[in-house]
C-alpha cells in the first residue's frame, strides 16, 4: 500500500455518517464525528443552565448520533464498547482537526452547492496528502471539487457505502479526472481488507452503478405491474428467491429502503440524463408520487407498500391494494412457474425453471429481464469499464445471487437475444457481434480459473491471493479424499482444508468419518489443517432428524453411539499433534461450535453468528462443548483464588438461554471464543488468513492442549447455585418447566456432578456426564416436540 489509514474523520453525523463512523471503529480505526452547531438549546439543555457556547451543546449533533448507534437495530457496532473510538466534534470549532487524520470522509446532505462550499472550507484546513472522499449517491465527483486546487483534486475521490455500512458488502470507488491512481490503490486496499468491502470502481456517471441499474430494474418492475395488474404480492413472489434475489424481492425492499429515498434517486437520474429515451425510464409513475404524498414511506413511518397491524388474527402484515389504497389480508399467489422454481436448486436453476414455465409469472419475469440485461449491456464502458464490475456491484448492492451477465448465461445467451430480436428489441451491438462470432456466453470457467468478456475477447479474471477459492481449487483437482459430507483440500504450502459440504453443513457420521480420514492423511502429508467452507452459513449444528429417529423408535444403544463417535472424533481433533485452526463463517451453531473448539485457534469472520443452541430443541451441548468451556475457565481460575462460581454461572446462562453471538466480537464477549482468537472483517478472507494461522503454528512448539491432563469443577455446591438461578427464570416467567429440567440436566454437567467443590476431573469423565445428560433428554416426549418442530418449522418451540 502506497499509504496506510490509522484515523479518520467523518463529517455528517445523519444515520449514514454515523453508520460509516460506527464501521470505522469496529475496523479500530480511531474517527472523528463532525456536525454542524445546533442554533438553539433544547428543553434538557435549558433545564441544565446550558448555553450555545458550551462544548456539549456544541458537539450535540455527533454526540446524540453515537448514542442513537448502540439501540440501533441491526446494530452498527459488533460491540458497543467500540463507540468509545468515535470522538464527536463540530465543523466551527473542530475541522481544523482533520490535519490528525488520514482519510476525510465527507457524509452531509444530497445537494451540490452545500457540498462544494464544504469542501472549500476543508481544502482551507487540509494536509497535503490526506485523502478526502464523498459518499455521495448520485453528485458528479468532479463538479464538487471544481473550485479547488489541483493537488486536492488528486487525493479526492468518491466512496459510496451502501446502507448499513456494517452489513452492505459493496463499497463503489469513483475516481475524479484528477485523482493520482495511488490513491485509488490505497482506498481500494484499504477498504477490502481492513474494512472488509467488496470494492468496485465506478465511472463519474449519474447514481454510479448499483443504484444506475437497480433503480432502471425497479421502475421496469412498477411500469410492468401497473400495465398487467399485478398485485404486490404477485411482484414480490417473481422478484425475490425466483429470480435469484432477495427474499424482500421488490416491495419489501423499497419499504426498507425508504420509498422517498427511491422516489429521490429516480428523481436524480430523470433530471441528470439528456438522451430522452433513457430519461423516459426513469420518470417516476403516479404510484410513487402518490404513496409519497399520503407519507407512507416505508418501515420508518410505520407503512408503505406493507404495514403490520392487529387484526382479529393476532398481529399480521397486511398490503396496499393498488386499486383502492387499502391496506388487505395478504394473498399468496400460485403457479406451475413459481412451484418449478421453488423445487429448484441453486439461483441459475431456480431462474430458468421460472423462465420456462408457460404462465403470466414466467411472462412477468421475462418482461422484467429482458429490459435489465438489455440496458446493463448499453451501459458497459459508460458507468464500468467491464461487464465484471456491473455483475459484482448487483450482486453485493443489491444482494442478486447473479449479476445481469451471469443472469443471461443462465437463462442462455443465444437463446435469450433470439426471442427479444423476435419481439423487435434492440439489442447493442457488442452483444450480437459476440454471438455471430460463435460465444455463447460471457463467462467461461475452464480448470478453476474464469474468464470474461472484454473488448471481444476472453480476458481471466485475476483472483487476489487473500480470496482461496475452494470451488475452484476443487476443479484444479486439488481433492484428497471426499465423501458425501465433507471433503480434504490441499491449500498449498502444506496446508489442507477440511471443507463440509453435507445439507446445510450439518454434522452426521459423514462428516466424522472424514474428519478421522483427514487426521490421517495430515499427519503423513502436511503440516497443519484448516476447518472452513463456503456455504451460506459454516455450520447448524448436528443432524437431528437421525437423532429424533433413533430416539422415536428407543433405539438407545444407537443414539449412545452416535453421540460418542462425536465426542471421541472431537477429542481426537483436539489432541492432534499437527495445528487445526477453524474459520467460521455465518451461523455457526451447537455442534459448528464443538467442532471449532477443539482447534488450536479459530479465525472467525467478523459476522459470525456463534451459539450452543441445543436447549432450543430440548437438548445440552454433548459434543464437547461443556468440557471444553469448563476446562477453558478451571484453567483461568485454577493459579488464582478468585471464585469460578460467577462466571460458570454466566456460562451456565448463556448455554441455558440458547443465546447466539451477534457478531465475532460479541462471541468473545460471551467467552465463546478466546482473546487470541482471531476476527477478520473481509469474509472472503478467512480462509487465507486461517491459512496463514496454521502456517506460523507449524513452526512453533505443540501446543499444551496436546496432552490431556485433569481440571477443577464447582461441584454439587455450584450445580445448587444453578439450579436456584432455573428456579428464578422459571418464577419470573422466562422459562417453562421444560425449560427448568433441561437446565438442571446442563447444571449437573458444568458442575462435574455431585462432588466437592474443586475437585479434579478428566476429561473423559465430562464427556460420560454430557452423554448421560444427553441420552436422558433424548427419552423426553417435550424434547422430542421441540425437535420435531424445529425440523418442520425451523424455529425453537416454548413448551
Amino acid at each position: 500500500m502506497s499509504q496506510t489509514i490509522q484515523r479518520a474523520a467523518v463529517i455528517g453525523s445523519g444515520v449514514m455518517g454515523a453508520s460509516i463512523a460506527a464501521h470505522l471503529s469496529n475496523a479500530g480505526i480511531p474517527t472523528l464525528l463532525l456536525d454542524l452547531v445546533p442554533k438553539e438549546l433544547t428543553e434538557k439543555e435549558k433545564e441544565r443552565g446550558l448555553d450555545v457556547t458550551d462544548v456539549s451543546v456544541r458537539n450535540r449533533l455527533a454526540t446524540t448520533a453515537i448514542e442513537k448507534l448502540k439501540k440501533v437495530n441491526p446494530a452498527p457496532f459488533y460491540d458497543n464498547k467500540t463507540a468509545a473510538l468515535i470522538t464527536p466534534g463540530n465543523i466551527e470549532d473542530d475541522l481544523a482537526r482533520i490535519k490528525e487524520v488520514d482519510w476525510v470522509i465527507e457524509v452531509v446532505v444530497e445537494n451540490l452547492a452545500i457540498k462544494q462550499s464544504l469542501y472549500q472550507q476543508i481544502e482551507r484546513v487540509w494536509e497535503p496528502g490526506t485523502i478526502v472522499s464523498s459518499n455521495t449517491s448520485g453528485i458528479s465527483i468532479n463538479e464538487m471539487v471544481s473550485e479547488c486546487g489541483e493537488e486536492f483534486k488528486s487525493h479526492f475521490l468518491g466512496t459510496h457505502f451502501f446502507n448499513p455500512p456494517r452489513y452492505m458488502k459493496l463499497l463503489e470507488v469513483i475516481p475524479g479526472e484528477h485523482t493520482e491512481p495511488s490513491v485509488i490503490t490505497t482506498m481500494q486496499q484499504f477498504c477490502e481488507k481492513q474494512l472488509g468491502k467488496k470494492v468496485v470502481i465506478a465511472k463519474d456517471t449519474p447514481n454510479f452503478i448499483a443504484n444506475r441499474i437497480g433503480t432502471h430494474g425497479m421502475l421496469i418492475t412498477l411500469a410492468e405491474m401497473l400495465d398487467k395488474g399485478y398485485t404486490i404480492e404477485e411482484v414480490d413472489a417473481v422478484t425475490g428467491p425466483a429470480m435469484g434475489r432477495p427474499r424482500s424481492a421488490t416491495f419489501r425492499t423499497l419499504d426498507l429502503v425508504g420509498i422517498d429515498t427511491f422516489y429521490f434517486v429516480s428523481n436524480n437520474m430523470y433530471e441528470k440524463l439528456s438522451d430522452p429515451a433513457e430519461k423516459k425510464l426513469f420518470k417516476v409513475p403516479q404510484l410513487l408520487e402518490d404513496v409519497v404524498a399520503n407519507g407512507w414511506i416505508g418501515e420508518k413511518a410505520g407503512q408503505g407498500f406493507y404495514k403490520k397491524e392487529k387484526t382479529s388474527k393476532g398481529k399480521q402484515i397486511l398490503s396496499l391494494n393498488l386499486s383502492t389504497y387499502e391496506y388487505e389480508e395478504q394473498s399468496k399467489p400460485k403457479g406451475a412457474s413459481l412451484d418449478a422454481s421453488k423445487a429448484a436448486k441453486g439461483a441459475a436453476n431456480k431462474l430458468k425453471a421460472l423462465m420456462n414455465g408457460k404462465d403470466q409469472y414466467a411472462e412477468m419475469a421475462w418482461n422484467i429481464l429482458k429490459h435489465t440485461l438489455i440496458y446493463s449491456a448499453e451501459k458497459v464502458g459508460e458507468i464500468a469499464d467491464t461487464i465484471v464490475e456491473i455483475d459484482e456491484a448487483m450482486k453485493w448492492g443489491f444482494n442478486w445471487e447473479l449479476g445481469p451477465f451471469e443472469t443471461w448465461d443462465a437463462i442462455g445467451l443465444k437463446s435469450s437475444v433470439d426471442r427479444m430480436e423476435q419481439e423487435g428489441l434492440q439489442i447493442p451491438a457488442w452483444v450480437t457481434e459476440w454471438i455471430e462470432n460463435g460465444n455463447e456466453s460471457f463467462y467461461n470457467k475452464e480448470q478453476g480459473s474464469v474468464f470474461y468478456y472484454s473488448d471481444g475477447a476472453f480476458n481471466q479474471l485475476e483472483q487476489p491471493p487473500e480470496e482461496i477459492n475452494l470451488h475452484a481449487l476443487k476443479a484444479q483437482n486439488k481433492t484428497i479424499i471426499q465423501n458425501n459430507g465433507a471433503s480434504l483440500i490441499d491449500l498449498g504450502e502444506g496446508v489442507a482444508c477440511l471443507e463440509f459440504h453435507s445439507p446445510n453443513n450439518a454434522i452426521g457420521a459423514d462428516i466424522l468419518t472424514m474428519i478421522q480420514q483427514s487426521m490421517d492423511e495430515v499427519r503423513k502429508n502436511f503440516n497443519g489443517m484448516v476447518i472452513a467452507n463456503q456455504g451460506r452459513n459454516f455450520c447448524v449444528g448436528a443432524n437431528i432428524m437421525i437423532l429424533l429417529m433413533e430416539a422415536q423408535e428407543e433405539e438407545w444403544d444407537e443414539v449412545d453411539q452416535i453421540i460418542r463417535m462425536f465426542q471421541q472424533t472431537m477429542l481426537s481433533l483436539k489432541h492432534f499433534e499437527k495445528p487445526v485452526v477453524a474459520a467460521p463463517h455465518r451461523m455457526a451453531l451447537g455442534g459448528g461450535v464443538e467442532v471449532c473448539l477443539p482447534a488450536d485457534h479459530i479465525t472467525a469472520s467478523a459476522e459470525t453468528y456463534f451459539g450452543l443452541v441445543e436447549a432450543g430443541v430440548g437438548l445440552i451441548p454433548a459434543g464437547g462443548g461443556c468440557k471444553e468451556y469448563m476446562l477453558r475457565l478451571s484453567s483461568a481460575f485454577e493459579k488464582t483464588e478468585v471464585d469460578i462460581q460467577p462466571e460458570v454461572n454466566r456460562l451456565f446462562e448463556t448455554i441455558a438461554t440458547a443465546k447466539v453471538s451477534t457478531s465475532a466480537d460479541d462471541a468473545k464477549r460471551l467467552g465463546y471464543l478466546r482473546a487470541s482468537d482471531q476476527v477478520i472483517l473481509n469474509e472472503s478472507h478467512v480462509i487465507y488468513e486461517a491459512k496463514q494461522a496454521a502456517l506460523r503454528l507449524a513452526t512453533q512448539p505443540a501446543s499444551a492442549h496436546h496432552h490431556s491432563f485433569d481440571f477443577q469443577v464447582p461441584g454439587r455446591e455450584g450445580k445448587a447455585v444453578m439450579q436456584l438461578g432455573a428456579m428464578q427464570m422459571r418464577l419470573g416467567g422466562y422459562a417453562s418447566d421444560h425449560d427448568v429440567v433441561i437446565a438442571n440436566k446442563l447444571a449437573h454437567v458444568l458442575a462435574g456432578g455431585d462432588v466437592p467443590p474443586g475437585t479434579l476431573v478428566s476429561e473423559q469423565y465430562m464427556l460420560d456426564l454430557e452423554r448421560e445428560a444427553f441420552l436422558s433428554l433424548c427419552g423426553e416426549p417435550k424434547t422430542q416436540a421441540r425437535m420435531q418442530h424445529m425440523l418442520t418449522t425451523g424455529k425453537p418451540l416454548r413448551n
